[in-house]
């Protein structure tokens, strides 16, 4: 018999330790949240290897556009500290070449990365493969809640009492985060990672609370639908929808999903309820109508569409310009809904620009102005309103003010964009730049404002449309909707005579009644079951509409958009953002 003889590993074996691995920490800074519409305005990184540092860097980058006022009161980086920097296909080959053969490392990595890809992609550059490593995943699988009670950067900085403090600065952060990612590492020393491939399946590994509720997804079906995770007293906890519900909620189980509030959601959950949908477009309408009954604890977005924000032009003797929450039907003209506070002021100034109603908020009467108590502001001496309050301007004179800006309002958008177009052109001649783009920003407000109640109110104003659109099997997706709701949803086989099937699908579907009035074309929210839609719906079924190969089948009644609205000058607000030189901020081409 021969004796077994024992084999030493290598030390390829045992991975790379951490401490001859070279890191490259990136941070960068851009004009928006996605890569598809932002652009790059500053890149910061730092090379290290073994606890030192071996070498930075850091540069502005020219976006190509102005840098949006709210990234500028972020970050400090205004278009002209940018002006002069170079462009991003010229620093991206400094990047690549900085970053080859090295790990790269940022905080919420799939941020900076997507950029950077977005970046190589448009300037004929392929992807290196980069192996990359995310700190917040590792500080949610190393730190507890009762160490911190976030991931962010700054939370984690002052947790590890870094030197630098982060400061929306590409390069300071980049520091910041080169000392956060040594805290990781000697926490995971505590668990016996010293690899590099150690560290990077640590982060990704399921958690044992996890791994013991992966039986809740045995029973789930391979289909498209929505799911509920529920705890054990039947209360939703989270509602998501998918195309395939069996392998979406596994995910749930593996390590793939490190977002600490959901895994605490998977560790309160004891049931996984679904509901299969025939098509895509009814799996995501039933979430949102899930969420907004149940409003789930987990749950982020859509929660709460009864607070959706609106413009309002008063009913008053002396009507004015007001952002509320609610749209009510009580005679009053609405602009909206918006999607932010910061973004209904913006529409509300350039309305203001083109008309000079009254700014003030006291509730305006005749009999007030006539025994002058009425208070009094100092936009009439600029010639920014006509003072009804002390007697200037006649009630009459005023209703023709608040005549044209409900005349904006309902759909006929030209007064807002000629006044607009003036300023800019003015500002721009004089080459007050940042000032014109702040005009621009408020035009864009109130242009994208408009068409997304122009082209809500115009579904909602329509009894019954149906359509169809291709299936992946040769078949038809169909949809039927009323006033802006979905109706019902189903599928056509291949090959069949469709028309049994629309009858069958429209003779069964839910009615509708129409929506009350209020909003433009009557736009209802938070109207209930059967008595229309809410703007989140009636915009995924717009997106459906929209989507290449979609067919109209029926349609009852007109679907139409206003000859003179906001969506014929959605596509020249957009272009207004892409454009390079200062010039194209001036309103001389046409806008047809």
């Amino acid at each position: 018999m021969t004796a077994a003889h024992g084999v030493q590993g290598t030390l390829d074996d045992l991975g790379t330790p951490l401490s001859e691995v070279t890191f490259v920490v990136v941070d960068l800074e851009t004009t928006g949240g996605s890569a598809a519409d932002s652009a790059i305005t500053e890149i910061g990184a730092v090379k290290v290897r073994g606890g030192v540092e071996l070498g930075e860097l850091g540069t502005l980058v020219d976006p190509g556009g102005p840098v949006p006022p709210f990234i500028t009161a972020l970050t400090g980086i205004t278009t002209a500290m940018v002006t002069a920097a170079p462009r991003i296909e010229s620093v991206l080959p400094a990047f690549l070449e900085f970053a080859r053969g090295c790990v790269l490392v940022a905080h919420n990595a799939p941020f900076d990365i997507g950029f950077l890809k977005a970046a190589c992609a448009a300037n004929g550059y392929a992807w290196p493969a980069f192996t990359t490593v995310d700190t917040v995943d590792l500080a949610r699988r190393v730190l507890g809640k009762d160490e911190v009670p976030n991931c962010k950067l700054g939370t984690l900085a002052r947790f590890f009492r870094t030197a630098t403090e982060p400061t929306h600065r590409a390069l300071a952060d980049a520091r910041a985060t080169v000392e956060v990612l040594h805290g990781l590492i000697e926490r995971l020393g505590a668990f016996g990672v010293t690899s590099l491939e150690e560290m990077r399946g640590f982060a990704k590994a399921p958690t044992p609370e996890q791994r013991r509720k992966r039986h809740l997804a045995d029973d789930v079906p391979s289909a498209p639908g929505v799911y509920l995770f529920e705890d054990d007293g039947g209360e939703a906890l989270y509602v998501g929808k998918s195309g395939d519900l069996r392998s979406r909620v596994r995910s749930y189980f593996t390590g793939s999903e490190t977002r600490r509030r959901v895994r605490e959601m998977v560790g309160l959950a004891e049931r996984v309820r679904t509901i299969v949908c025939a098509t895509g477009l009814e799996a995501e309408v039933r979430e949102l109508r899930l969420i907004a009954e149940h409003k789930p604890r987990y749950n982020r977005r859509s929660k709460f569409p009864e607070r959706a924000i609106w413009l309002k032009l008063t009913v008053e003797p002396f009507p004015r310009l007001s952002i509320v929450r609610e749209c009510r039907d009580d005679g009053a003209c609405y602009l909206g809904p918006i999607s932010s506070r910061r973004q209904a002021e913006e529409a509300r100034a350039a309305l203001h620009e083109a008309v000079p109603l009254r700014q003030c908020t006291q509730r305006l009467t005749p009999r007030l102005i006539e025994r002058g108590r009425a208070r009094t502001c100092a936009l009439a001496e600029i010639g920014r309103c006509g003072a009804p309050c002390d007697g200037r301007e006649s009630a009459d004179a005023y209703a023709l003010h608040a005549g044209t800006a409900r005349t904006v309002m309902e759909g006929d958008v030209r007064p807002v964009v000629a006044a607009a177009q003036v300023r800019i052109d003015r500002l721009s001649s004089e080459l007050r730049y940042e000032e014109a783009g702040a005009q621009r920003d408020r035009l864009a407000a109130f242009v994208r404002a408009a068409a997304r109640g122009q082209r809500l109110a115009a579904l909602a104003r329509v009894p019954q449309l149906v359509a169809a659109r291709p299936g992946f099997d040769g078949g038809w997706e169909l949809s039927v909707v009323r006033y802006g709701r979905l109706a019902a949803a189903g599928t056509i086989p291949p090959r069949a005579d469709p028309w049994p099937y629309v009858n069958a699908l429209t003779a069964t579907a839910e009615t509708v009644f129409p929506p009350a009035g209020g909003a433009p074309g009557g736009v209802a929210l938070g109207a209930g079951p059967s008595a229309g839609a809410t703007a989140e719906e009636m915009e995924c079924v717009l997106r459906w509409l929209d989507l290449p190969g979609v067919r109209l089948v029926e349609l009852d009644g007109a679907w139409t958009c206003p000859v003179h609205g906001a969506e014929g000058l959605r596509r020249w607000i957009d272009n207004a953002y892409v454009s390079v030189e200062p010039d194209t901020l001036r309103s001389g081409r046409p806008l047809r």
